[in-house]
């Protein structure tokens, strides 16, 4: 809920990895190196298990101004493993997110072309036309409907997780009072963190000391090194840091608030109705099941997707 995690790859330690993994909404599979944000790297991804090739009659609902350009500029900050993050390789653009895109792109004719950005800047990218397409693990919200469009496409959670020794028990956002919270700048997370330590003060409590990072690989390095005692984000990414942090860190308490993940498009651009149409393929093909569940994030498939399908 954008809402986000870090990027280990398989084989590196944690405590190397954690500072190179980084919302609102987003963390990740085999070692991966680091990339300067805004840099382009595309996503070299294998075709997706029983991915589909090119629908002529979806494609032809793409409007033509888009059509012309053939690639599109896909925003994602790539620090959100297993949604999106940085391959081994130290530049390609990977995860979940980018190969579901990528076959979407493919349906309609296009191709999608993932580049690294910081995620507070995609929405104003997406509005001053520097990107095409947002797909960065995007809660959709009718804040952000205001200013761009989305296609929902999986639905996520918040989850709390701590150092598994010694860590704070955190089952709600009311257990926050008194703690000190690392979280991504942008997220959901880090608004809901700072409502609460208002909440907390407001009923004679320690507010929460809410820490903002440029990304969640920092927000992760600080709760490893013990400058913040609790990390918050979506459930598929914390369940994944968790697993990956050879047992440094855990979860605590149950996931709350769950949202849809959206695809933003510039408002009003018109892609909405081929990418919804994409998706209603790739979900009715069992293509798009066959990606989450690859990646292990079956959990969050959904079966109807729609256009700005907020729920707060």
């Amino acid at each position: 809920m954008r809402y986000r995690t870090n990027t280990l790859l398989g084989g590196l330690l944690f405590a190397t990895l954690v500072g190179v993994i980084a919302t609102g909404c987003g963390g990740s599979k085999k070692a991966s190196t680091s990339t300067t944000a805004g840099t382009t790297t595309t996503s070299g991804l294998a075709s997706a298990p029983g991915s589909t090739g090119m629908n002529k009659k979806i494609a032809a609902e793409v409007p033509a101004k888009v059509k012309s350009k053939g690639t599109l500029t896909v925003a994602t900050d790539a620090t959100y493993a297993p949604n999106e993050f940085i391959a081994s390789n130290g530049k390609t653009v990977t995860g979940w997110d980018p190969e579901l895109g990528q076959t979407l792109g493919k349906v309609m004719g296009l191709k999608w072309k993932f580049v690294n950005a910081t995620f507070d800047t995609i929405i104003p990218g997406l509005q001053s036309g520097k990107y095409d397409v947002g797909m960065s693990s995007f809660t959709d919200t009718k804040a952000r409907e205001k200013v761009v469009d989305f296609v929902t496409y999986f639905t996520a959670g918040t989850s709390f997780y701590v150092k598994a020794q010694g860590g704070p028990t955190i089952s709600s956002l009311a257990d926050l009072c008194g703690h000190s919270v690392g979280v991504e700048r942008g997220t959901t997370q880090a608004s809901d963190a700072t409502a609460q330590s208002a909440k907390c003060r407001k009923a004679g409590k320690a507010g929460v000391g809410v820490h903002v990072y440029p990304d969640q690989n920092a927000a992760n390095l600080a709760l490893e090194s013990g400058r913040q005692q609790v990390g918050m984000a979506d459930s598929p990414v914390a369940a994944y840091i968790v697993k990956q942090s050879a047992g440094k860190f855990k979860l605590t308490g149950k996931s709350y608030n769950n949202a849809p993940y959206g695809i933003a498009f510039p408002k009003g651009d018109g892609m909405t109705t081929p990418v919804l149409a994409a998706l209603k393929e790739l979900i009715s093909n069992g293509t798009y099941k066959k990606i989450l569940t690859k990646w292990g994030v079956q959990g969050g498939a959904i079966t109807n997707p729609a256009v700005n399908a907020a729920v707060s």
